[in-house]
């Protein structure tokens, strides 16, 4: 599979704009001959589904969607695309997460799992989801009938590759990914000339002590013991500088692995905020806007129970226990929506002699790039273990006894995008440069 890895690598699509990969995956899933292929499941999603015999129905997602990163490394199949992305900017894309591997790992999987369908017995799903980095995947697929289109499975099971050493696989019970909410928050100001202050409510200095206020949340209202990131990762004011504007924005990404703090700081923040526009005298209420809200990926502890010696005995000293990942992830949504119990577990990809050394000289937050970096680049060893991941996962659950669940009324994980908030990330979709 290594050669359409690097088709994948070298290809990268932004959220919603994946009509190329889309396009490839179809291409690959011709020579499954049994596996019942249904395309352009909310925007381009696709399924394959196999069904061999009774026993379980295990559903395996993979996501395809690349980011608007300017790849920085130095393999002959780096990217070199650029696309239009929803502001009608063109950006360089790259498959900076790893979504190709996953991809990939998928495919070999299926061709697993093909060749030895005289060892096991059930269905198993593969499910390729788009646009996951723009949070709307997996919440497009669902709308658009997911849960009809294929067998309700009795689990569902998600991969992602992280900086580690290759070859490493990492799994855990509950919380192993956080909760996202993402605000949008516009503080309203009067505007004035830059030379008469006293004319203004400014937007700039009641944006920055905003800012700064808002870091108290965290250190001041959340348990010592208990996980919370507030980071306020945009701020915009003004277009020239002898104008004092009339707003300006912040937005903030959130992260949560706990519901009820996730509620409490989400309150925090617009106390505090409201409290900053009156103290400095503005005229209108500041306005919010939730633009991405995501849960927390909570595996299930039966799933883990089944998976974890499966990977012991495959993986053996490689095989060891995740810590829990402050990146968020909307795989939860598919299994949701069905009612179905869920795992997703990490392989590392970092050449060991890169982490090692880096581990030794304590510079691994410094020298090993992480997942969303312009260095990210999967060793390409790890191919084989992330497929083979994929192939004792699905196996091990095909092989387990699942307790019957009510499939007659599936719940959603969260409410489906609307028309705008597709349209909000929406991006070009002819064929990228």
């Amino acid at each position: 599979m290594e050669d359409v890895y690097k088709w994948f690598h070298a290809h990268p699509e932004l959220s919603g704009a994946e009509e190329q990969t889309a396009k490839r995956i179809r291409k690959e899933l011709e020579r499954f001959a049994d596996w019942e292929i249904t395309p352009n499941l909310g925007g381009h999603g696709i399924t394959a589904v196999l069904r061999n015999g009774e026993g379980p129905t295990v559903l395996m997602r993979a996501d395809f969607d690349g980011l608007p990163v300017a790849e920085a490394t130095d393999v002959d199949y780096a990217s070199k695309h650029s696309q239009l992305n929803a502001h009608g900017e063109r950006v360089p894309t790259m498959h900076a997460c790893g979504h190709d591997h996953h991809t990939t790992s998928l495919l070999g999987a299926m061709t697993v799992l093909d060749s030895v369908r005289d060892k096991w017995s059930g269905t198993v799903i593969a499910l390729f989801q788009p646009a996951e980095e723009a949070s709307i995947g997996a919440h497009g697929m669902v709308a658009d009938g997911l849960t009809k289109a294929v067998p309700h499975p009795d689990v569902c099971l998600a991969q992602h590759v992280v900086a580690g050493p290759a070859g490493t696989v990492y799994t855990a019970p509950g919380p192993v990914m956080t909760s996202s909410t993402t605000i949008e928050i516009t503080l309203f100001g009067r505007g004035a000339h830059a030379s008469m202050p006293h004319r203004s409510v400014d937007p700039v200095v009641l944006a920055a002590s905003t800012v700064m206020k808002l870091q108290t949340v965290v250190s001041r209202e959340v348990p010592p013991n208990k996980f919370a990131v507030i980071t306020v990762a945009s701020v915009e004011a003004g277009k020239a500088n002898n104008v004092i504007p009339d707003s300006a924005r912040i937005a903030l990404s959130c992260r949560f692995y706990d519901e009820d703090l996730r509620k409490k700081c989400v309150e925090a923040i617009k106390r505090i905020v409201r409290a900053e526009a009156m103290a400095a005298g503005a005229d209108r209420d500041p306005e919010f806007k939730f633009v991405g809200l995501l849960g927390a990926t909570d595996n299930t502890d039966e799933v883990y129970d089944v998976i974890r010696p499966a990977f012991d005995e495959a993986f053996g000293e490689y095989s060891v226990e995740m810590e829990p990942w402050t990146a968020s992830e909307d795989f939860p949504v598919i299994p949701k929506a069905f009612g179905s119990p869920y795992m997703l577990w990490t392989v590392g990809i970092t050449p060991r002699a890169q982490w090692e050394r880096a581990e030794t000289s304590g510079r691994l937050d410094i020298d090993i790039p992480t997942n969303h970096n312009p260095g990210f680049l999967p060793d390409l060893s790890t191919l084989q273990t992330s497929t083979r991941a994929a192939a004792v996962g699905i196996l091990s659950c095909l092989a387990h006894d699942w307790p019957e669940r009510d499939t007659e009324k599936p719940t959603m994980g969260a409410v489906p995008p609307t028309d705008a908030e597709i349209d909000a990330v929406s991006v070009e979709t002819a064929q990228v440069d």
